[in-house]
């Protein structure tokens, strides 16, 4: 029984012990749970799925993917429903937690959070291969999620197209100057209501409200950082990209933060080939998205255009909250495409 409805499927919730997260510098838990939904007939089919793993958005996880919010679906209850109904073949769906101090890790290495990359090709995957009766191949292993969620589903299938065959972005995080730009203009002042870094970091689960401004603008800045300008040698071991003094913009740092910009990680041939050997490729943004990510989404569309990808793209009258529906629209197109 997930939330208020009652599964045609089943989810397993299995405790694994990371080695690649052994010694992260924030000191996040290393054992985790790791949801796993198993279609309807599963448990007597003996058949055999393709896999489609699930990331979370910042300051989310896969269990709390679990939870069904008021008058909405978890993810299991929503992918249950579109398979019981036939609108989605029957898939596994794995659900990592990548939760860290500072609500996420990006899905990236870095020396500042923890392996978290590593964490999901090198022990997630090959566990779930292992002990599921999945389809055990690039071709049929998809990755999807929205927000941050939807940026580690481009960067991972830029990064590991041997790992994944197909993947769908929800409003993935792009086009840093527009989408992470103004946050990180005002977290200087943000941070000084707080007490400074330190301050922030101490108090960060009993702030209240948690809202977007200027809880979680300055949680999502300290969270790139900590993934895009990792420095061993540095306070909380990454490089601050504004200065502590003004809080003027650390160019070079700034820099460190742009390469890992889907719309600019594109641009080098090897990810471009990636994509270009994926199956399947879905994105899409809100319209009036609050954190201007549908110009880059925009803007990406028009570089796979005129490099001969073929895609879905679609913009949608919404924000960039409570947009879980539109995984009604990708998973139907992701796990057809898996299925091939």
């Amino acid at each position: 029984m997930i939330g208020m409805v009652k599964l045609q499927g089943t989810v397993e919730t299995p405790w694994l012990e990371s080695t690649v997260l052994q010694g992260n510098l924030p000191g996040d838990h290393t054992e985790r749970m790791l949801p796993i939904y198993l279609p309807p007939g599963y448990a007597t089919s003996g058949e055999r799925y393709p896999v489609i793993y699930v990331l979370s958005g910042h300051g989310g996880s896969g269990p709390l993917m679990l939870n069904s919010p008021a008058w909405g679906e978890s993810f299991p209850e929503r992918l249950d429903r579109l398979i019981v109904s036939g609108k989605v073949p029957p898939v596994i769906a794995v659900l990592p937690d990548c939760w860290t101090i500072f609500g996420g890790a990006q899905f990236i290495n870095s020396s500042a959070l923890g392996r978290y990359e590593d964490y999901l090709i090198d022990e997630l995957i090959p566990y779930v291969d292992a002990n599921y009766r999945t389809m055990a191949d690039r071709a049929h292993r998809g990755v999807t999620g929205k927000s941050s969620g939807g940026y580690g589903s481009m960067v991972q299938a830029m990064r590991h197209p041997e790992v994944f065959g197909a993947f769908a972005s929800h409003s993935g995080d792009i086009y840093f100057e527009f989408g992470l730009l103004p946050d990180l203009a005002k977290l200087h002042a943000n941070l000084q209501k707080f007490g400074g870094m330190e301050g922030f970091i101490a108090q960060i689960p009993t702030i209240k409200p948690k809202g977007h401004d200027p809880f979680f603008s300055v949680l999502g800045m300290l969270c790139y950082g900590a993934a895009y300008a990792p420095n061993p040698e540095a306070p909380r071991g990454f490089d601050f990209p504004v200065d502590l003094e003004t809080g003027a913009l650390v160019e070079e740092v700034w820099q460190r933060w742009l390469s890992w910009d889907p719309v600019r990680m594109i641009d080098q041939p090897e990810y471009l080939q990636a994509w270009r050997s994926m199956k399947y490729i879905y994105l899409d943004c809100g319209l009036w998205d609050e954190l201007n990510f549908p110009v880059g989404t925009r803007v990406l569309s028009n570089k796979l255009k005129a490099a001969g990808i073929a895609h879905d793209f679609e913009l949608f009258p919404d924000g960039h909250i409570d947009v879980p529906y539109r995984y009604d629209v990708s998973l139907p197109r992701l796990v057809a495409a898996l299925r091939r």
